[in-house]
C-alpha cells in the first residue's frame, strides 16, 4: 500500500421509511411463527385420529388472595332524650311551684300537669329526700317521673295532644334474712357490725321490746340478740329492709322473744310473745326513741345546781334539743305550761291513779291543750333545757297515787292476750317463725370458730 492511498467506504444512511418497513416485516414475522406452529400441530392431530393420548392443559396456580373484609355497618345512633334531664332531690319546705321556678321550667306546664286526673294528690305531697326526674327542652317540660310508693311510679309525658299520666307498677320481692350479735359497747354498734340497718335496730328497740327493756339504760355488755327480718328487692336489686319477723333479746340474763303475727282477715297485726301475750303494755319504759340516759333514779342524788341532797324522783334522758317526746301511755292532758324548776312541762293522767310528767321541754306539740286525750306514742313536746336544767334533756316521772316510782322497774300492766278466735292461726304461725329464728341462732353458733 502506498502512502497516501485511501480506502473508500460507501455509506448511505437509511431513510425513515426504510426503517419503518423493516420493523413491520419483523413484526409480521413474529406473528406468523406461532401461527404456522399451530397449523402444524393441528395437522398432526388430524393425521392421527385414533390417538388417545391428550396433552393436558398447563395448570396455573394463582396465589391465594386474602378474603376481603366487609366493613361492618355502623349502628344507628342511640336517640338522645328530648331535652335536658334533671334529678331533683326534694328539700325541706320545697313545693312543686318552687322547684319549677328554681329550674326555670314552664309554670303553665305545671298547671296543666296538676290538672290531670289523679296527678295532683300523687304529686303535691313532697317529702325531704324524694327524687323527681324532669326532662325539659329549654324550659318546656317533656317528661316527669316520681316514685309515689314502693311499688308504684307516676310518669307524666308530653304528647302531640298534651300531657298524659300513668302509674307504673314496680313489684317488690321479699327475702328472709337473719342476723345475730353480742353487745360490747352498745346495741347500735353491735347491730351495725352484724350488718343490720338502723331501721331494723330502731324497730327492735322501739316497736318490739320497748315495753320490756329501757334501751337507754338497761343494756349491758354481753347482752345478745337474734333477728329474722325481710329484705326488699326490686328487679333483683336490694332496696332496703322490711319488717322484723321474729326476734330474741337477752338482757341481763333474761331472754325476751317476740314474733310478728298478721291474721288472715288482717284484723290483727302486731308483735306477740310466743304464749300469745301482746308485746305492747299500757306504758313505754322510755318516752323517747332509742337514746341514752344521763341520770338514773336516785332518792339521794346531789342536785347539780343547788349542790344539796335532793331526791331525784325520775329519770333524765340526755338528748339533742328538739328530740321528739312521746306520751308513755294513753291518757288525758292534766297540765301543759311552765312549772318552776321543771320549766316547760306536760303532765298526763292515765287512770287508775297513774300519772306521768315530762319536764324541761323546749316547746310543746302544736295544739296541745289541757283536757285533750292522747294515745301512747303521740308527740307531746320536744327536748330542751328550760327551767333548772344544766343542758338539754328530758326529765321523766312516773307516779302512782302521787307517789314517785322508778320508771325503769315499776311493774307495768300487761296488754290483753290474743283473742281465742285467732289462737290456732297464731300458734301455727308461731311454730313456723320460731323455726326460722332457731335456725338463725344455730347458724350463728356453727359459724363461731372453736377455741384454740
Amino acid at each position: 500500500m502506498h502512502r497516501g492511498s485511501k480506502i473508500a467506504i460507501d455509506y448511505k444512511p437509511g431513510s425513515s421509511k426504510s426503517r419503518a418497513a423493516a420493523h413491520a416485516r419483523w413484526f409480521a414475522s413474529g406473528l406468523l411463527i406461532p401461527l404456522i406452529g399451530g397449523l402444524l400441530v393441528y395437522s398432526l392431530r388430524e393425521e392421527s385420529p385414533t390417538s388417545t393420548s391428550t396433552v393436558p392443559a398447563p395448570t396455573i396456580t394463582l396465589p391465594e388472595l386474602p378474603a376481603l373484609e366487609t366493613p361492618e355497618a355502623e349502628p344507628d345512633p342511640i336517640p338522645k332524650p328530648l331535652g335536658d334531664t334533671v334529678e331533683f332531690v326534694v328539700r325541706r319546705n320545697d313545693t312543686l311551684d318552687r322547684i319549677f321556678r328554681q329550674l326555670k321550667l314552664s309554670l303553665t306546664d305545671l298547671a296543666n300537669i296538676r290538672g290531670l286526673p289523679g296527678v295532683r294528690e300523687n304529686l303535691d305531697r313532697l317529702h325531704p329526700g324524694d327524687t323527681i326526674t324532669l326532662v325539659h327542652d329549654e324550659g318546656l317540660l317533656q317528661a316527669l317521673t316520681r316514685r309515689i310508693s314502693e311499688t308504684e311510679v307516676l310518669q307524666v309525658t308530653r304528647g302531640e295532644s298534651g300531657f298524659a299520666a300513668e302509674v307504673l307498677a314496680t313489684p317488690l320481692e321479699t327475702r328472709e334474712a337473719y342476723a345475730t350479735g353480742t353487745i360490747d359497747s352498745s346495741l347500735f354498734v353491735a347491730a351495725r357490725a352484724a350488718g343490720v340497718s338502723p331501721e331494723i335496730i330502731l324497730a327492735l328497740a322501739n316497736d318490739i321490746f320497748g315495753w320490756d327493756i329501757d334501751f337507754a339504760l338497761d343494756i349491758r355488755a354481753g347482752d345478745r340478740f337474734a333477728i329474722v327480718y325481710e329484705q326488699k328487692f326490686r328487679d333483683g336489686e336490694y332496696i332496703g329492709d322490711g319488717r322484723v319477723l321474729a326476734a330474741d333479746f337477752t338482757n341481763n340474763g333474761k331472754t325476751y322473744r317476740a314474733i310478728y303475727f298478721k291474721s288472715a282477715d288482717e284484723a290483727v297485726a302486731d308483735y306477740f310473745a310466743p304464749d300469745g301475750r301482746s308485746m305492747r303494755r299500757q306504758f313505754l319504759r322510755a318516752p323517747l326513741d332509742f337514746t341514752r340516759i344521763s341520770s338514773n333514779f336516785n332518792p339521794r342524788r346531789r342536785h347539780p345546781i343547788l349542790n344539796t341532797i335532793r331526791a331525784h324522783k325520775g329519770v333524765d334522758y340526755a338528748a339533742a334539743t328538739g328530740t321528739v317526746i312521746k306520751a308513755a301511755g294513753d291518757g288525758k292532758v292534766e297540765f301543759v305550761g311552765t312549772k318552776g324548776g321543771y320549766g316547760r312541762v306536760v303532765i298526763l293522767e292515765h287512770g287508775g291513779g297513774i300519772s306521768t310528767l315530762y319536764a324541761h321541754m323546749s316547746r310543746f306539740a302544736k295544739g296541745l291543750r289541757r283536757g285533750q286525750r292522747v294515745k301512747q306514742g303521740t308527740t307531746i313536746g320536744y327536748v330542751g333545757s328550760s327551767g333548772a336544767a344544766t343542758g338539754p334533756h328530758l326529765h321523766y316521772e312516773y307516779r302512782v297515787h302521787g307517789v314517785h316510782k322508778n320508771p325503769r322497774t315499776v311493774p307495768l300492766p300487761d296488754a290483753a292476750p290474743i283473742a281465742d278466735a285467732y289462737r290456732a292461726e297464731f300458734e301455727a304461725r308461731t311454730r313456723e317463725v320460731l323455726a326460722l329464728l332457731d335456725r338463725a341462732q344455730d347458724s350463728a353458733v356453727a359459724a363461731v370458730p372453736p377455741p384454740d
